[in-house]
């Protein structure tokens, strides 16, 4: 699904990228910049939004139907593999993908929908509550644990917030690739936030890798319609005699590692941060 409009420039973003090899450097255009006082403002909207119990039930009922009508028309589209890998898991995880749509999310929802009939709540930047139109409304209505780059803001608030998601046996995704690049089928190296997260909350990462297909139907003017398969691979544990620092670069190595196999296995191919257009799923105007 596209959204957003015209990817040219994004697509220039990431073939600069890669040549410079800043994998893990934003591409986006138009994305909304925000001043300390700004990401303040839509920080306590959001969790006053919250406090507004009735209010805040009925604007998320409605957006997670939107969601699910959506995830309907999409579950066709959508494969997933490897759920036995993660059968004995029964309490709460983080779960990290690769990061390619501001839809991708579905594509791992309809995975812990099919396997704990639960939904899944996503760690968001701050900046994506200032989205406008619809696609900030969800942002703001959906079960979403807002970051930033703030300290004082990770310790006091977003580490209690995912501890109570966790302790609740609920399912967190977590993007380590931080920023998103549409369509992009490679896997990108791993940022240690969510492997440190993982660590100091002692639960294992539910590590996935999201392959993206071409069809022949055509979705706009530069793109065909594509088809994913989530591969779920196997779980990586904390290990309870090392700190969480020293956890946090263990896991992230050995998450970043499995994607990498589980893409050379997909596309059938080496993975050389070399950039080509068919590097974008489903492009069809390569220029």
């Amino acid at each position: 699904m596209i959204i957003g409009g015209s990817k040219k420039e994004v697509i220039k973003n990431i073939k600069l990228n890669v040549k410079n090899n800043e994998l893990n450097k934003k591409v986006e255009v138009n994305d909304p910049v925000l001043t300390k006082e700004e990401i303040d403002k839509v920080l306590n909207r959001f969790y006053n939004l919250r406090k507004h119990k009735i209010i805040y039930f009925l604007e998320s009922r409605f957006a997670y139907l939107f969601v699910d009508i959506l995830g309907k028309k999409l579950n066709k589209e959508i494969e997933i593999k490897g759920l036995e890998n993660i059968k004995n898991i029964n309490n709460g995880a983080i779960i990290t993908s690769n990061h390619f749509n501001p839809l991708d999310s579905l594509t791992i929802r309809k995975m812990i929908k099919k396997r704990y009939k639960k939904n899944v709540y996503i760690v968001s930047e701050e900046t994506n509550l200032a989205m406008p139109g619809f696609l900030g409304y969800l942002m703001n209505s959906l079960n979403i644990i807002p970051i930033c780059k703030s300290p004082n803001y990770i310790i006091n608030t977003f580490k209690p917030e995912l501890k109570k998601v966790l302790d609740n046996n609920n399912y967190v995704l977590i993007y380590p690739e931080e920023e998103m690049w549409f369509n992009y089928r490679k896997p990108r190296p791993c940022k240690r936030g969510a492997y440190l997260f993982a660590s100091e909350a002692n639960v294992p990462i539910i590590s996935c890798f999201v392959e993206i297909q071409d069809t022949e139907k055509e979705d706009n003017a530069e793109f065909n319609k594509v088809k994913y398969v989530v591969h779920v691979l196997k779980p990586i544990y904390p290990d309870v005699s090392k700190s969480p620092r020293e956890n946090s670069k263990i896991m992230a190595e050995i998450d970043y590692k499995q994607k990498i196999e589980a893409y050379e296995k997909a596309y059938n191919t080496r993975l050389y941060y070399d950039f080509s257009y068919n590097d974008i799923a489903g492009l069809r105007k390569k220029d």
